[in-house]
């Protein structure tokens, strides 16, 4: 078992925190279109972290690695159809004026 030194937890928490405020501030910023993709590649980011060092995944076995490998691209998957709903969708507008 691998046992990481408190400054890479630290590292990380303080890494977390920031990109937590990064979160609030771009919240109230107007990037038209970009607002939703900024504030996943954030969580993305954030979520990445937690899963290698406080999971311990960095350092993990191959086959728990190909367990998250294989959520991810369920993950994917199940985005990919949602997005493929919403885009055919023929929006009509409000109430369906």
């Amino acid at each position: 078992m691998h046992v990481s030194p408190l400054r890479v937890y630290l590292l990380i928490f303080s890494a977390l925190m920031v990109l937590t405020l990064t979160t609030v501030l771009v919240a109230f910023q107007h990037l038209g279109p970009l607002n939703d993709l900024v504030a996943l590649g954030i969580a993305g980011t954030k979520m990445t972290l937690v899963v290698l060092y406080f999971m311990h995944a960095k350092y993990s076995t191959r086959l728990t690695k190909l367990v998250l490998a294989s959520g991810l691209a369920w993950l994917l998957i199940l985005f990919a159809f949602t997005l493929s709903d919403y885009v055919s969708r023929g929006w009509l507008g409000v109430a369906g004026k």
